[in-house]
């Protein structure tokens, strides 16, 4: 087949077929098609959009491009939880334990920060010896003794997609539902799995700025889901604040044990369960909603999931026992008094990086010590020269921190209308 030609028929919106897809995706992967040809073929994409047909086929070959787990014998079911991004989304680390003592096996591939979103695999490196760089082989022996694993992709698992993805962030495409389904579907059906949950925000801090923007990107992953014979749910939940109060590396371990502990903000153990509950049902562990949430929650009562997580740590290198250094504590104060109508939670995530905890550009180093705690939610009411925030951070960034922190927070006289945390279920 030619290139040029299938890129010529996307340009026309033409629909592809699945060999075309194939042909392209594996010539990509394999460097006969060069980088030149994919980022046209990518731009096609990005202005004619795709069937859900040349989706799943997108999908499905990019999959196909490289290994995949396999569980020969294992009765437990695979499950997995993946999240568009927000800022103090540390849902994975409490998760992952709560499910793996249901019984469940979640062998969980996850990423560093990009942009203003915190990276999952960032916030574990905050614990002393914890490794993030396992091979297949290691994080299947993990997943098979704990019942759960967190570990950054290999070189083996879909090498298309990490070929396409360096190109989509220098070619202008990453904003395309296509693209980010077969980016975000590929790495999660490589796992094996029986069911996933996916949590796809909306908001301020959230990658999809609107709410019908983050449905239209659920349908397309939820659609391809099922195409692919993973059951597959999804919910639309609100970043237009943090999740949790604590945003940082460290400190948002430390916010995950405390919610293993029972002693976890509102709203992220919300979002926890819910998403957890979606699981349970996928897999027939519950027999309703309410059923399943009430099985994680005994989880943590029982100090179960605390402890799962103390292994997982345990078998990847790691400690969680051991201290997690944390910068000095600054206070920052209201300038003004009234409601806090707003808050842009993209500019409370750029605070982070300001203070090193978050990259400007790959390869910068962290600072896992740094971050922040929000004391006030959108909708509560503050007096002038009340506490906003505490900031974790050397002497040298605290103003950086501060000037971003207040510049986020928006007040007003008036009481602002908040949304629901979890508005809508995609299925």
């Amino acid at each position: 087949m030619n290139p040029v030609w299938i890129i010529a028929k996307k340009r026309d919106g033409e629909a592809l077929t699945n060999d075309e897809i194939g042909h392209f995706i594996a010539g990509y992967a394999a460097g006969s098609i060069p980088d030149y040809q994919m980022s046209a073929l990518a731009m096609a994409i990005y202005l004619r959009g795709m069937s859900t047909d040349e989706t799943a086929a997108l999908t499905d070959h990019m999959l196909a491009s490289g290994a995949r787990f396999e569980w020969p014998g294992s009765e437990s079911p695979k499950v997995d939880k993946h999240s568009t991004g927000g800022i103090g989304d540390k849902v994975s680390l409490l998760l992952a334990p709560m499910l793996a003592c249901c019984d469940l096996h979640v062998p969980m591939i996850s990423g560093r920060g990009l942009g203003a979103t915190g990276g999952t695999l960032d916030k574990l490196d905050a614990i002393p010896g914890y490794r993030t760089d396992l091979s297949m082989e290691e994080m299947q022996a993990v997943t098979k003794s704990v019942g759960c694993v967190i570990s950054g992709a290999t070189e083996g698992l879909v090498p298309a997609d990490r070929k396409l993805y360096a190109l989509r962030d220098v070619t202008a495409t990453v904003p395309s539902i296509p693209l980010i389904t077969g980016s975000i579907m590929s790495k999660k059906l490589a796992e094996g799995l029986d069911a996933l949950v996916l949590d796809v925000k909306f908001g301020s801090g959230a990658f999809m700025k609107t709410e019908a923007l983050a449905r239209e990107l659920a349908e397309s992953l939820v659609e391809t889901g099922k195409r692919m014979g993973v059951a597959t749910t999804a919910l639309l939940t609100d970043m237009n604040q943090p999740l949790g109060r604590m945003v940082g590396n460290a400190v948002e371990v430390d916010e995950t044990v405390a919610g293993l502990e029972g002693n976890g903000p509102k709203d992220l153990m919300e979002v926890t369960l819910a998403l957890g509950a979606e699981l349970m049902m996928s897999t027939k562990l519950a027999t309703s909603l309410d059923d399943a949430k009430e099985q994680l929650q005994k989880t943590i009562d029982s100090g179960a999931a605390l402890q799962r997580l103390a292994k997982m740590v345990a078998a990847q290198g790691g400690d969680l026992g051991a201290a997690r250094a944390v910068s000095p504590t600054t206070e920052v104060v209201s300038p003004v008094g009234g409601f806090v109508t707003a808050m842009d939670a993209e500019r409370l995530g750029e605070a982070v990086i300001a203070m090193r905890g978050g990259r400007q550009q790959m390869g910068d180093a962290l600072d896992y010590s740094t971050g922040f705690e929000m004391l006030v939610r959108l909708g509560d009411r503050v007096e002038a020269g009340q506490q906003l925030a505490r900031l974790f951070a050397p002497a040298d960034v605290v103003q950086a921190g501060q000037e971003k922190l207040l510049a986020a927070i928006q007040f007003a006289d008036e009481a602002p209308t908040v949304g629901p945390l979890i508005l809508e279920r995609v299925e």
